[in-house]
């Protein structure tokens, strides 16, 4: 991969990769990704409802907001990353969509506490595709010096998909008891939650249509000799290689995730049970905020990595990562430290600022670094790190120390602080380990 200039790296397909059809595949894979989080966060706001009608503890609980999706999900990632390397990323994301659109929808027919996680896993198997189809789609549709601007603007997706489910999750509990539902054909005798769940499944059809009017784009081969995939072990061997900054770097973003999931999973609850809020005030006043500190640092991360660069650091885009673990050590402490409703909710939008701050960079580290047809599996790798740690540890360790170390629910906020300290301060070493590796394999392309 050496002896090309960045010109001869990034001249292909030009007129695809710099034009509106690439920007508007971005805008539908926004909305696809929108809804993805919204199908798979809504719950975050159901906890307290289900809890109630299921008899179950906040472990259970924890077991769906974490281990049900995340199980189900780092299983399907290999796999569905290594179709992605050899097919049609387009249209495997658009059977995906469909897949998860229809278990969310199961969600709300479930008459039990093993029915609800056995839909919880489809909704998480169906949502493997997502990551490693559009970040390779959005890769071949635009210059290593754009990247960065494109993985930004589509990454507001998760941060507003989180915001809208907590808002109309909220909203949704309110209003659905002042409907007359009772001559309505299966939905009519739906318990509140149940329906919210239907309700935020329905649109995913819609949107599987509408990813088909985008354009396949063509695989871009960034100092690579040919087109041909290569086998399973190059690729493995490859990653080995470079362990120094895939296996630093990938357990270092999984504490990022880790605050990721835990926050927006129990902040809700915290709101609720320690200064009494009601489920439709949180979900406008953290959705709201969720969602604008979220949108602000993922596009705020282009520009603290140009910021470096005109520093003379060429390593930005994994070192804004350390930078966001820095800032959510702080969010964190501020949280433990809150003595009111309006404290809490200011420090859990700046964790959610943090977490926001390096999403964008870290995609683009990953990709950039990665050859063409080994990018699915080394994405799915990474999602499969993040999410084993982030999504499987994150959420149910908040629940184990508010259940048994803490002993008591309403200090579930207390459990949440201690989580994100640790977590943020792995991130914090492990990313700083990855420089190294990182400015290695750039300096190689």
């Amino acid at each position: 991969m050496t002896g090309q200039t960045s010109s001869s790296i990034d001249m292909p397909a030009a007129e695809q990769r710099s034009g509106w059809r690439a920007w508007y595949m971005v805008f539908v894979l926004i909305l696809v990704s929108v809804f993805a989080y919204i199908d798979r966060q809504v719950l975050n706001l159901l906890v307290e409802p289900i809890k109630a009608d299921f008899g179950i503890s906040d472990t259970q609980i924890s077991l769906l907001l974490g281990m049900a999706f995340m199980g189900a999900y780092v299983a399907a990632s290999p796999i569905v990353g290594r179709l992605v390397d050899m097919g049609n990323r387009r249209n495997i994301l658009a059977a995906q969509i469909s897949l998860w659109s229809m278990f969310t929808m199961l969600c709300g027919t479930a008459q039990s506490y093993i029915m609800l996680f056995a839909s919880r896993m489809g909704v998480g198997a169906a949502e493997a595709g997502l990551t490693p189809a559009t970040w390779s789609m959005i890769t071949d549709s635009f210059s290593s010096r754009r990247l960065p601007l494109a993985f930004s603007v589509f990454l507001m997706a998760p941060f507003i998909g989180m915001g809208l489910a907590t808002i109309s999750g909220g909203l949704l509990l309110q209003s659905v008891p002042t409907w007359d539902l009772a001559g309505v054909p299966l939905i009519g005798g739906m318990k509140p939650w149940q329906l919210v769940f239907v309700i935020v499944g329905m649109p995913g059809f819609l949107l599987a249509l509408l990813l088909l009017t985008v354009r396949e784009p063509r695989r871009v081969h960034r100092g690579e000799a040919d087109d041909s995939t290569p086998p399973l072990r190059d690729v493995i061997a490859m990653i080995w290689r470079n362990r120094g900054f895939y296996g630093n770097f990938y357990l270092g973003m999984a504490g990022v995730v880790a605050i990721n999931y835990a926050l927006p999973a129990w902040i809700p609850s915290h709101l609720i049970r320690r200064y009494g809020a009601t489920a439709a005030e949180v979900g406008v006043d953290y959705g709201t905020s969720m969602m604008a500190a979220g949108v602000a640092g993922v596009l705020l991360g282009p520009f603290v990595d140009r910021l470096l660069a005109r520093r003379g650091i060429d390593d930005g885009l994994v070192r804004v990562a350390t930078i966001a673990g820095s800032g959510l050590c702080v969010s964190a402490i501020g949280l433990l430290l809150s003595d009111s409703y309006a404290m809490a909710l200011v420090f859990a939008s700046l964790g959610t600022f943090f977490y926001s701050l390096p999403q964008a960079m870290s995609a683009s580290a990953i990709q950039i670094v990665t050859p063409n047809r080994m990018r699915g599996v080394a994405t799915s790798l990474y999602i499969f790190t993040i999410n084993v740690i982030g999504l499987g540890i994150g959420p149910t360790a908040v629940a184990m120390i508010s259940d048994n170390v803490l002993r008591d629910p309403v200090r579930v906020g207390e459990a949440l602080a201690i989580v994100c300290i640790g977590a943020s301060m792995l991130t914090m070493v492990l990313t700083w380990r990855a420089l190294k590796g990182f400015r290695a394999m750039r300096a190689a392309l």
